[in-house]
């Protein structure tokens, strides 16, 4: 399993934005690894939001965040970033990096809160 530390989670309003970040643990071949970042919500099962290639050369999202979220990575710095706008309160949940596309793995950090409230 891999460890990672997930960062960037807050309280926001409705509208607002927030950027996550997550750096795995060293060892982990980030820059051949596809990535993805998956959610939790409340009372709710896993989701997976948006996913990246090795090469950060291709992009993928759920339809309920295509236009809003962006994911991005670095890979000279092996850390994984979703910059969240135009936030929503359905879009309050744990955010964590998981390895993978469409069948991702969540990776065994605690992850980050995002809340998402008036």
């Amino acid at each position: 399993e891999v460890q990672t530390v997930e960062s960037g989670g807050g309280l926001v309003q409705p509208g607002g934005s927030l950027r996550l970040s997550c750096a795995p643990s060293s060892g982990f071949p980030f820059g051949m690894s596809d990535m993805s970042w998956v959610r939790r919500a409340p009372g709710k099962g896993p989701e997976w939001v948006s996913g990246i290639s090795n090469s950060g050369d291709t992009t993928y999202y759920a339809d309920s965040v295509k236009g809003r979220f962006t994911i991005a990575r670095d890979n000279a710095t092996n850390t994984l970033y979703l910059q969240m706008n135009k936030l929503e309160a359905e879009n309050t949940g744990v955010y964590a990096c998981a390895t993978g596309l469409f069948k991702a793995v969540r990776c065994g950090g605690k992850g980050t809160q995002g809340t998402v409230a008036s």
